[in-house]
């Protein structure tokens, strides 16, 4: 059934984790630091009626191989049980081009990419020279949306900006210069995709930050953006936690979770 008018359904895709991971690897100054601490990978899917809209694109298999990070499923094939091919996606969101949400931008030819100005000039400017942050990056997924740039196929934001009706992003910062959350309007109401601007529930809602940050102040002022833009703090859906596959129900298949229909369970950090 397709949704109300300019309301929109959201489904997370789940298609990587990385489990051998500690605390440490999510939170700055956690106390108690070595406790394991696993994380989800996903993308999401937009739609209303006819009109899909692709946030983000995780990576692909030779990625997967380059940094030694296995995904469960190829992006492309992820999409399959909401009934789309890659070819079917004409549009994408790319919150920022850190390597596992801009990594599969080869996979989808046929879409025009919506992307901050600032993170196209961070991921190409001096910034790159440094190891440290150039870490999250591959080379080949900023020249892969440059030719799209090149091909007329890319649209720069500057800050807050409209998608279409009911979709709207802004740019928050913080974990990469560039990055923009997705504010979407849903029949529960306007639901925040934050993708990184927090990783885990945890960091915006206990004001933890996650360590990969070029701008700090930006980062914490952007949990306060991510409260500010949603109609509830339930709605916001932070881009790597493993509890939002708790908190939302399950769609079509087992990697593929509902979120416009509200989460089935109260958020427990």
């Amino acid at each position: 059934m397709s949704a109300p008018e300019n309301t929109w359904e959201i489904h997370a895709i789940k298609y990587a984790d990385r489990n051998a991971r500690t605390r440490a690897d999510s939170f700055i100054f956690d106390d108690n630091h070595d406790a394991p601490h696993a994380m989800d990978y996903f993308m999401w899917l937009l739609r209303n009626g006819d009109r899909v809209i692709l946030v983000d694109t995780g990576y692909d298999d030779a990625e997967a191989a380059r940094r030694d990070r296995p995904i469960r499923l190829n992006p492309g094939e992820a999409l399959a049980p909401l009934g789309l091919t890659p070819d079917d996606v004409t549009e994408i969101i790319v919150t920022h081009l850190h390597y596992d949400h801009a990594g599969g931008l080869n996979l989808f030819p046929n879409a025009h990419l919506h992307l901050q100005e600032a993170e196209m000039a961070y991921a190409t400017g001096p910034c790159m020279c440094h190891d440290t942050l150039r870490m999250p990056f591959t080379a080949g997924h900023i020249c892969e949306a440059i030719m799209r740039l090149y091909g007329g196929k890319l649209t720069f934001h500057n800050g807050a900006s409209q998608i279409a009706e009911g979709v709207t992003v802004h740019c928050i910062g913080g974990h990469s210069r560039g990055l923009q959350a997705v504010r979407v309007r849903t029949q529960s109401g306007w639901m925040v995709l934050a993708s990184d601007a927090a990783h885990y529930y945890e960091n915006f809602m206990a004001r933890k930050p996650f360590p990969i940050v070029v701008d700090l102040q930006n980062m914490l002022d952007g949990f306060d953006t991510l409260y500010r833009l949603a109609s509830k703090p339930e709605l916001i859906v932070p881009g790597h936690d493993p509890l939002v596959r708790q908190l939302f129900a399950q769609g079509p298949a087992e990697h593929i979770h509902r979120l416009d229909l509200g989460p089935i369970a109260p958020i427990q950090l």
